[in-house]
């Protein structure tokens, strides 16, 4: 007997929504899949099936995150079908900045009402992260949650799993002063920040959608929605050829929070401010909200989605990789001996 329940649907929760979001969603999942994947959709549990080829001492390594705030956006352009692509980022990032390979990732979607174009049209986008940066989507959950979010609303988050073997885990302790700062340049604004940027702009009276002559005549709306850039397989191709001793996601807290977090007690950042290749949109930012450039490099990624420590004498390879798998990566400091942490000048 098909599923059907009238008193539920009549609380708010439609299951045949459900299972048609389901239905939708498969084409994009069936992208995803990867020589592990071993499940269909719709079971309690996704299967992998771990390869343990080349890999001596298999270390699991796990990240998870969500959106934020900046799908608000998503919901004022009706546009859902990135807003996956960052979630994905998110988690993916982080985990390729210990030297992992993520494996798979799972989503979790609420909502206040279960539309299942919507579903569907957000899904295509965690699909497509995955696709980006190799991993399976092996399964997910979409819960309608009536009276919790108003019915055009959602929020999404997920997690992934990665493997790296033991030995290759990155060691920042071989760092040393002189080494090598590489940026890996961001594709926008990313995916934090944005209770700041939609105060700044006050969003929600404003129209998105016209043309901004400081963005090149781009929207607004759609500059702030270009997802967050996946470095997963560009990395792994340095990986492969070069020993990395560390590796920044820029995200939340920007270059002060997050360049330290990878780089031993005693030594810091050195960047030269003017190797950096700042985009418009912060530019932007910055001057409608009158915010002090201490507090935008703070905050966002300022332009710089990943930061890169490798010896002097690594650094013209590191950058031939990178540019040969897409790329346009530049030296912005070095490592110095130091308490600051990061120092711009």
């Amino acid at each position: 007997m098909k599923s059907h329940s009238e008193s539920y649907k009549a609380a708010g929760v439609d299951i045949e929504a459900g299972y048609q979001a389901v239905e939708l969603m498969k084409k994009h999942i069936a992208k995803t899949m990867t020589a592990g994947a071993m499940s269909d959709i719709g079971g309690f549990g996704g299967l992998f099936e771990l390869d343990m080829t080349g890999i001596t001492k298999p270390v699991l390594v796990s990240g998870t995150d969500g959106v934020g705030t900046k799908l608000k956006l998503a919901f004022l352009m009706d546009k859902h079908d990135t807003v996956g692509i960052d979630c994905v980022a998110m988690c993916v990032n982080d985990i390729i900045c210990v030297g992992a390979k993520p494996l798979f990732f799972l989503d979790y979607i609420a909502v206040g009402k279960n539309f299942p174009e919507k579903i569907a049209s957000i899904v295509s986008g965690v699909a497509e992260g995955c696709v980006q940066s190799g991993a399976a989507l092996s399964g997910g959950e979409t819960a309608e949650m009536p009276g919790f979010y108003p019915e055009n609303e959602y929020d999404l988050a997920g997690f992934s799993v990665g493997v790296v073997d033991k030995a290759k885990v990155l060691n920042n302790k071989t760092i040393q002063e002189g080494d090598a700062i590489i940026a890996l340049p961001s594709s926008g604004v990313h995916s934090n920040g944005f209770s700041l940027v939609r105060r700044v702009f006050d969003v929600e009276n404003i129209d998105m959608k016209a043309p901004v002559e400081e963005l090149g005549g781009k929207s607004l709306g759609e500059t702030l929605l270009t997802p967050t850039k996946i470095y997963v397989k560009p990395m792994l191709a340095v990986f492969e050829e070069v020993t990395v001793k560390a590796v920044s996601h820029i995200t939340g807290g920007g270059f002060y929070e997050n360049i330290p977090r990878s780089i031993p007690k005693g030594f810091g950042a050195k960047i030269d401010r003017n190797t950096l290749r700042i985009l418009p949109i912060f530019d932007l930012i910055a001057k409608k909200g009158n915010i002090p450039e201490r507090d935008m490099f703070n905050t966002f990624n300022m332009g710089v989605g990943m930061s890169v420590v490798v010896a002097k004498e690594d650094v013209e390879k590191t950058l031939e990789i990178l540019k040969a798998n897409g790329e346009d990566a530049y030296v912005m400091g070095e490592i110095v001996a130091s308490q600051e942490g990061v120092e711009i000048c």
